[in-house]
């Protein structure tokens, strides 16, 4: 869950820093220091910071190569700054259903892929991995590029390297709500010179920063925008960056505790976790029989002072089932979108997340999870 829990007297002093020094407060050398040090945490050769995890996804796309009508492949539950991203550059948004992981389905992939696609977005949700072993080798057969949104699983791994590292770039958010913040805040990772250079220039209004030469005659080959993050989150990014192992083991722990106590449930199903996945551990996700129990569960939850997280309580903004504001130039509305997504309906809206806090003790953590098996246990007596 998200590192503002952590925030303490280390980001106070790491702010404080930059007034007491009096130093600027436009990007400088605790961007990029904290890049660095990303880059490495996470086993990449190129890091670079945006304003926003949205900034980094556009970049994403204008570094590989995607323009004006190619096609986008991603999923349908995502947060909605995927698809405008997509949009926004001129390209289409090819949305595909999910599976049981509530991430891509691999074989609703390959079989959107046509002559226009040239890339792959798959959105890593909620702490799990979508399976990068098939979306690489379906990426290699036809020739795209892969565009991770790792935005809601920073920390988790794939085999035995960080998620993210399996993909040509991959996206992170920093903001409020994510397993580490700046407050606002993304960044990209990648591999290739080239596309680190793209993205580097892309976020300065696409200054090559040429070393021989003062700002205001600086050379330029594409046009930019202005992304760039503040010293002030870097120096966030810095201090949040130190914490995260410690936030991961607490995830993991408490997750295990929901997990042993939701076993016991037997109309409970928890979600898929892919094999080669470590997660993140951001949250617990279960499966009740039907959308009418779910709900149930919810109020019966929220009665109880109980809280989910994105499932169901920010769905309309995670799936792409309600975004006919978004398809509307491609042929799409509120009807045949809803026909179009029965397959990622069925799973999510019988879907519930139950977010994981740092803070919360371990006693209540057991105490949150008794009370949603009580609650549970007994909607399904009313519905037998």
């Amino acid at each position: 869950m998200p590192g503002f829990e952590l925030v303490d007297n280390k980001e106070k002093e790491a702010i404080a820093e930059i007034f007491d020094s009096k130093s600027r407060f436009r990007m400088g050398k605790r961007v990029s220091l904290f890049e660095k040090k990303f880059s490495n945490y996470i086993g990449s050769k190129y890091a670079v910071m945006f304003s926003s995890g949205t900034a980094a996804i556009k970049a994403s796309l204008i570094a590989c190569g995607i323009g004006k009508n190619d096609e986008v492949i991603t999923q349908s539950f995502t947060f909605i700054a995927v698809v405008e991203a997509i949009i926004d550059i001129g390209a289409i948004p090819i949305v595909v259903d999910i599976d049981d992981t509530l991430n891509m389905c691999t074989k609703n992939l390959e079989k959107s892929i046509t002559k226009k696609t040239k890339a792959i977005m798959p959105v890593h949700m909620l702490g799990v991995a979508a399976d990068m072993d098939k979306i690489n080798k379906i990426a290699k057969k036809y020739n795209l590029k892969i565009i991770d949104d790792n935005c809601e699983s920073l920390g988790a791994n794939w085999g035995s390297k960080k998620l993210g590292i399996q993909s040509d770039i991959c996206a992170w958010s920093f903001d409020n709500g994510k397993t580490i913040t700046t407050g606002e805040g993304g960044m990209i990772t990648t591999n290739s010179y080239k596309i680190y250079k793209l993205c580097h220039e892309y976020r300065d209004h696409g200054h090559q920063n040429n070393p021989k030469l003062p700002r205001g005659k600086d050379t330029h080959r594409i046009p930019g925008f202005n992304f760039r993050p503040t010293e002030l989150s870097g120096a966030l990014g810095i201090s949040q960056l130190q914490k995260i192992n410690i936030l991961l083991r607490d995830n993991k722990a408490k997750y295990l505790i929901y997990k042993k106590i939701f076993s016991k449930i037997k109309i409970l199903e928890l979600r898929k976790i892919p094999s080669k996945c470590e997660p993140g551990y951001d949250c617990i996700i279960f499966n009740l029989p039907s959308k009418k129990i779910v709900e149930k569960v919810v109020k019966a939850m929220n009665q109880n002072n109980l809280i989910t997280k994105n499932l169901p309580d920010a769905i309309e903004w995670h799936f792409a089932k309600y975004w006919d504001h978004l398809f509307k130039d491609f042929g799409y509305n509120k009807t045949t979108l809803k026909k179009k997504f029965l397959k990622s309906s069925e799973i999510l809206e019988k879907s519930i997340a139950i977010p994981i806090f740092y803070n919360q003790s371990i006693s209540q953590v057991q105490q949150n999870a008794n009370l949603i098996t009580k609650i549970i246990n007994s909607i399904s007596l009313e519905n037998n």
